[in-house]
């Protein structure tokens, strides 16, 4: 018995002693169950590693936007400028809307009954248009842009607007409607009809009305069709001009120094900080060298403004804003003033009458003041972030930049809308 009890024991130590060993851990073994990531790293390194990571995009990054203020953004001279000659023209005519729900035009409307008397005489038939009802007609304005280089056949979309009383436009269409140049009321450049989209809506019943938009105005998409383009022309005298959307004369310059180092044969020189000027070599094609020009990449300078909407509270900040050195105090005072109407009832049987007394509460709450400053050579990035820290509405912001462009830290130019 004691011979059995030896070898089982002997067992159970040669099984344990193989399960250390496959482990590759000892029961002594002090760092049993300890974790090892597979770098190599502790999760202590590997913050570290990121935080610097993150300090290099950062740096890089203010890198790059110091770098782009100076030098501009680089785009194709497609993108910011045009031809002189290729542009689109605006015409225009008068027409009727049918098909209203009783939302049209009023007797009280005389152009109205005029346009429906000569659209019926032109077809051979006489009537009374003071006789007629005009709820479901209204007299509209027709207008459109006719694209440079259009051809006959080609659709283009037409806007409505009413001229009259009508009060909505929704489930109209627009009866056949020719469209002039201004000045030439002979040649007809484009022929609209079709179908109002207004994209709104307003409705009314039982005392409560819900609208959308305005649904006196709309539009026809592809209702016109062009029945002659207007003509475009492209050399002058044996040049060709390209014009900046937005003058600058660092643009303008870039732009003529680019062209002149890749085409020296065009002569290409700025003639003000819209117009670069360029001779025509012969033989070459007006349009093959527009093409190839229109390709060609600069860096466009942008000026320092800040476009403030006061209206919508929009604000938009020019990259290469810079502030000077400033100290902000900004704090906020409100004053609350409330009335409260009391009834003061007179006591049973005391014959005495009802009488109304105003009570007015007023209510002053001023925060504290919060100061920031600013050092040389302050950036968007760094205004952006102030204001965010500070958490102040549109209208602080603009009554901030209001007042630091009055005291001159501010170097841009605010553009009101």
């Amino acid at each position: 018995m004691k011979r059995i009890t030896t070898l089982l024991l002997l067992s159970i130590c040669a099984l344990t002693f193989a399960q250390n060993r496959g482990s590759g851990t000892s029961a002594n073994d002090p760092n049993q169950g300890a974790k090892i990531p597979a770098n190599g790293k502790s999760s202590t390194g590997q913050a570290s590693d990121d935080a610097k990571r993150f300090d290099e995009q950062e740096t890089a990054k203010r890198k790059a936007i110091i770098q782009a203020e100076k030098d501009g953004i680089e785009v194709r001279i497609k993108s910011i400028a045009h031809w002189r000659g290729i542009r689109s023209n605006q015409i225009m005519g008068f027409g009727l809307v049918v098909g209203l729900a009783g939302t049209g035009d009023t007797k009280k409307a005389l152009i109205t009954q005029q346009m429906i008397a000569n659209l019926f005489k032109d077809r051979q038939i006489k009537l009374d248009p003071t006789q007629l009802d005009l709820k479901n007609i209204a007299a509209v304005m027709v207008t459109a842009d006719l694209p440079p280089f259009a051809t006959n056949g080609e659709p283009v979309d037409v806007e409505v607007q009413s001229m009259g009383d009508a009060k909505s436009l929704v489930g109209g269409t627009l009866l056949q409607t020719p469209l002039y140049a201004a000045g030439d009321q002979s040649t007809v450049y484009v022929m609209a009809q079709g179908a109002l989209n207004l994209g709104g809506f307003d409705v009314a019943a039982g005392g409560s009305a819900q609208s959308k938009n305005f649904v006196t105005a709309g539009r026809v998409p592809d209702g016109g069709v062009v029945e002659r383009g207007a003509p475009t022309k492209l050399v002058y005298d044996g040049k060709i001009y390209l014009e900046l959307n937005q003058p600058d004369l660092t643009t303008a310059m870039r732009v003529a120094s680019k062209i002149t180092q890749t085409f020296p044969n065009l002569n290409a020189t700025a003639s003000d900080g819209s117009t670069i000027e360029m001779s025509l070599p012969q033989g070459l094609a007006p349009m093959e060298a527009m093409s190839r020009i229109e390709e060609l990449s600069v860096f466009a300078d942008t000026q320092e403004s800040i476009v403030v909407n006061e209206k919508t509270g929009t604000i938009v900040i020019g990259g290469n804003v810079r502030i000077g050195p400033a100290a902000i105090v900004h704090g906020s005072l409100s004053v609350q003033i409330d009335q409260d109407v009391m009834v003061s009832q007179p006591n049973p049987f005391s014959l005495g009458t009802t009488q109304t007394t105003t009570k007015t509460n007023i209510d002053v709450n001023e925060q504290n003041a919060d100061v920031v400053s600013f050092a040389p050579n302050t950036t968007v990035a760094d205004l952006a972030k102030v204001f965010y820290a500070l958490k102040l509405k549109a209208s602080d912001v603009i009554s901030i930049l209001q007042a630091l462009r009055e005291q001159g830290a501010l170097k841009a130019r605010i553009i009101t809308q």
